[in-house]
């Protein structure tokens, strides 16, 4: 099976990155961790900039105005918004539409930019909270809509836009909702990991350029084992979860029975190859990687806040052996034996 983009795809991906390139940037990155106030700063491209540009509600149906896009269209767009930084994340207009497909009124609003949601998940903190007036949430199995006060804290990553919320009144949206709050995370998480997939693959490209032209003892770094193999090694991470993207986007469109494990493996996929990447880039710069004043930070920085958003790393693989150990016993591989002894392994980790 081809799991490769067609080329409508990789016209959308140019399209997207010569928008986003145009606004966001690790600079812009920087100038919102140097704000005085984390509430006040200002994201690239913005709300407002994203949902104009139409790429932010690519999943949206056409009806609501939106693109009526498949979640592969919108990966396509997620990595290059990765690439650069940007905020506020596609994330949250992702999850957005899954919860709200059955709203037009409220779609059309999230189309038209004046619906400005963020979904909160839990007690911590909220993805794009600090740009968003209303909030959805799961009470029970109750989808609820309503306001909130939101309390953004000096950031680690300020192009999340991460803030603690606590909700005023809510509205019942949608009552039995837990089937769709669930898919709408694995949606959420397949965006997640093609975000990391630009920034990524972005920290490899500028770790191997700086090999190329840094020079030490009469020889470009990038000719020492020590510095070609630590790339080598992240630039193969970054194109096995390449794969594990595409396929979890193509599955929540084309196979949707394989999308809790395709979402769960590239979400875990993404949070060790972002940090590996980000992490090979400061040990390739040296001394100067360590500073404030490179940009290198900035995507170590993305590594350590995504790697908890919609669940940490090793929930995710955890969920990957559970889904895995599952699938045997239902086709008749290892012995029930066997896969209470593996469960009882992971459920130990």
């Amino acid at each position: 099976m081809n799991f490769d983009l067609d080329d409508e795809q990789r016209d959308l991906a140019a399209a997207a990155r010569d928008f986003l390139a145009g606004s966001a940037s690790p600079a812009v990155a920087r100038t919102a961790l140097d704000a005085d106030d984390p509430a006040a700063a200002e994201l690239a491209p913005g709300r407002d900039a994203l949902v104009a540009s139409g790429f932010a509600t690519i999943t949206v149906p056409e009806s609501a105005g939106g693109g009526g896009g498949s979640l592969l269209d919108l990966a396509v767009v997620a990595e290059q918004a990765g690439r650069v930084l940007a905020g506020p994340s596609l994330i949250t207009f992702a999850r957005a539409a899954v919860l709200l497909a059955d709203d037009e009124e409220r779609l059309a609003r999230l189309v038209d930019g004046s619906l400005r949601v963020a979904v909160v998940d839990g007690t911590g903190p909220v993805l794009d909270a600090a740009s968003a007036d209303t909030f959805l949430a799961l009470r029970g199995d109750d989808l609820v809509c309503g306001p909130g006060a939101v309390d953004v804290r000096a950031p680690i990553d300020p192009t999340r836009g991460l803030g603690q919320v606590v909700l005023g009144d809510v509205e019942v949206l949608a009552t039995d909702a837990r089937l769709r709050w669930e898919h709408a995370e694995r949606v959420g998480r397949v965006v997640l990991a093609a975000e990391d997939l630009g920034a990524a693959g972005r920290a490899v490209e500028i770790g191997v350029a700086y090999a190329r032209e840094r020079h030490a003892f009469g020889r470009a770094i990038g000719s020492y084992q020590a510095v070609k193999h630590a790339l080598v090694d992240a630039y193969v991470q970054v194109e096995q979860l390449r794969s594990l993207v595409w396929w979890a986007a193509w599955a929540a469109d084309q196979a949707v029975d394989e999308l809790p494990m395709a979402a769960a493996a590239a979400k875990a996929a993404a949070a060790t190859t972002l940090t590996t990447a980000a992490e090979t880039l400061i040990q390739v710069h040296g001394g100067i990687g360590f500073t404030w004043e490179h940009d290198a930070h900035l995507y170590w920085r993305r590594a350590k806040v995504d790697r908890f958003l919609l669940g940490d790393d090793v929930a995710a693989y955890d969920e990957v052996a559970r889904l895995a150990i599952a699938a045997a016993l239902a086709t008749g591989g290892p012995s029930p034996e066997a896969g209470a002894r593996a469960e009882a392994a992971v459920a130990a980790r």
